[in-house]
């Protein structure tokens, strides 16, 4: 059964804690809770997903919360997955609460994966919901709305792996999710829009010593031939 799952955060720092969850496992009901994090929720944090302080003072803490109880038991069941995009936060937030997904896809990654012609400026999850047109109605940068809009990007990329007749697709997902992939252009800065075998050398390098995601370091190496070492 595939678990959506989405996490609204004090911050994106590794010291940051969730003050929102929402998940829907298989077709059952959404469910979806605030939570006290034990620490002041950062004014940036606030800007995007609207969840204050004042919010969250009388709510529990996830750790004393049924949904906690709930959320490890599905996780537990080894034949569940865990599906988000960019996982690997909302994973790490979860891994803060001790709970320790096994199984995990990542539509950011799976994202990237597919649009092998750089035809995809950007892949946030809101972008990504009105560029390929998703159906859906859902508020922004909440975390009930991001799951209804990854439900629906799931299956649209659930649907590409069909069509491409890929064997075990459950699995494939995972595995893909769990590597590092290639971007073909570069998403920001001076060489925005670029493909990355057209970009200097001396700007990839320069671009090492910057704050870079797993796949645009592993991109960055490739195309300085040094993709073993990520």
């Amino acid at each position: 059964m595939f678990i959506f799952l989405d996490t609204e955060t004090t911050g994106a720092g590794p010291d940051d804690r969730l003050c929102q969850l929402a998940f829907k496992a298989g077709k059952r009901r959404a469910e979806c809770a605030l939570f006290n994090p034990g620490k002041p929720i950062a004014v940036e944090a606030m800007a995007v997903h609207h969840i204050t302080n004042e919010m969250v003072k009388d709510k529990p803490a996830f750790q004393q919360s049924d949904m906690l109880r709930q959320l490890r038991e599905l996780i537990d069941d080894t034949n569940n997955t865990i599906v988000a995009h960019n996982a690997q936060f909302d994973v790490a937030m979860l891994n803060h609460e001790d709970i320790y997904p096994s199984r995990v896809i990542c539509t950011l990654k799976l994202a990237r994966f597919l649009d092998r012609a750089g035809v995809i400026p950007q892949y946030g999850l809101q972008y990504l919901r009105y560029f390929l047109r998703l159906n859906v109605n859902a508020k922004a940068h909440d975390a009930l709305g991001d799951i209804t809009v990854l439900e629906a990007l799931f299956k649209r990329i659930h649907s590409r792996f069909e069509q491409d007749a890929v064997q075990d697709i459950e699995n494939e997902m995972i595995r893909i999710s769990n590597s590092p992939i290639l971007i073909p252009r570069m998403p920001f800065g001076k060489h925005k829009g670029a493909l990355f075998s057209e970009i200097p050398a001396d700007y990839l390098q320069w671009l090492l010593g910057t704050d870079l995601d797993e796949d645009m370091t592993y991109t960055v190496r490739h195309h300085l031939g040094q993709a073993g070492n990520v």
